[in-house]
């Protein structure tokens, strides 16, 4: 397998890839299944984990693997197309074809499953079945419980549902809904409470959805409440009004009104690490020397977030005015 320095991220590197097969799984969304460009095996994947797509332009999207983890002889990921994203979707929708080779990251996980969990509930909002699939496919090679509530705006829009119902038939339970038939939409407040003390416990969907479930876990031991983000819970701090000054160059930058900091180092051509320009990936995390961050990561912990030594500089602004970056 080619391995290729990496630009996203200190010491990483990147694989090159071969994509395979483009399938429609569901209106607006394609998987992508991606083989080694040499044929040999990849690395190894545990569920809930997910790849880095390096994107011409500059641009690395990440994307959840949705296949067996099982399987070392392609990744597979699917994307919803987004009207009005930041490019990766549109990109990934229109550009790539059968055959192109591609570079990304070996899998990272950040959203880990507890493999001997009692039960396993999962809650999956659109494009958020995807780490939850990989997630339904291994509890059921392990033969362990699992649950899975699915909602979706109509079952047009709702990906693998076909791989869901044979998953079922090997212990899991599936629960769908669809705003276009009618059905309640899912009572998290409900489903939470009556969920078994040491169930674990998986949300991934959009925004609202993820507040709604944080909300109803809140007196739940927090070691048993996994969640994924696909954007920050925030809006990203573009008010401005402040400065930025890097501390190796003593260069100092003045922050726009509507600007992030990632956007002020970009267009004076400063060279940042960036992946998700949402604070959820964690790529552009950058040391702070002096000043006061405004945190809208969904990244840093609590603990970090109190302690203002790092900041999240594609969505997080300052309350002070300076701000000293370790760059």
């Amino acid at each position: 397998m080619a391995i290729i320095a990496s630009n996203s991220a200190p010491g990483a590197t990147q694989l090159e890839v071969r994509l395979r097969q483009v399938r429609l799984e569901a209106d607006g969304i394609v998987s992508y299944e991606l083989v080694a460009a040499g044929g040999e095996a990849l690395p190894a994947f545990s569920a809930g984990a997910h790849i880095d797509l390096h994107i011409p332009g500059g641009m690395v999207r990440s994307y959840s693997l949705v296949n067996d983890p099982a399987e070392t002889h392609r990744y597979m990921v699917a994307v919803h197309r987004v009207p009005d994203g930041r490019g990766g979707s549109a990109w990934m929708h229109g550009v790539p074809r059968v055959g192109d080779d591609l570079r990304i990251s070996a899998p990272k996980n950040d959203f880990p499953l507890a493999e001997d969990a009692s039960l396993s509930i999962l809650f999956a909002g659109g494009i958020g079945i995807t780490p939850l699939l990989a997630m339904a496919r291994r509890l059921s090679t392990l033969g362990r419980p699992w649950r899975l509530h699915y909602s979706a705006r109509s079952p047009q829009h709702a990906a693998f549902l076909d791989e869901l119902r044979v998953l079922t038939q090997h212990g899991g339970e599936l629960d769908l809904r669809f705003n276009s038939m009618g059905v309640p939409r899912l009572d998290l407040a409900r489903l939470v409470k009556d969920a078994p003390a040491d169930a674990h416990l998986y949300c991934c969907g959009p925004r609202s959805m993820i507040d709604d479930f944080l909300a109803a876990s809140a007196s739940r031991p927090q070691a048993t409440v996994h969640y994924e983000r696909f954007a920050a819970g925030t809006d990203a701090a573009t008010a401005g009004g402040f400065d930025v000054v890097l501390q190796h160059s003593g260069l100092r930058l003045h922050v726009l009104p509507g600007k992030t900091i990632l956007d002020t180092l970009l267009d004076n051509d400063i060279s940042v690490q960036y992946s998700c320009s949402s604070g959820i990936c964690g790529t552009c995390r950058t040391g702070v020397i002096e000043g006061g961050p405004d945190h809208r990561d969904d990244y840093l912990t609590d603990q970090e977030k109190r302690e203002n030594r790092s900041i999240m500089i594609c969505c997080s602004g300052s309350r002070s005015k300076t701000l000293v970056l370790d760059l």
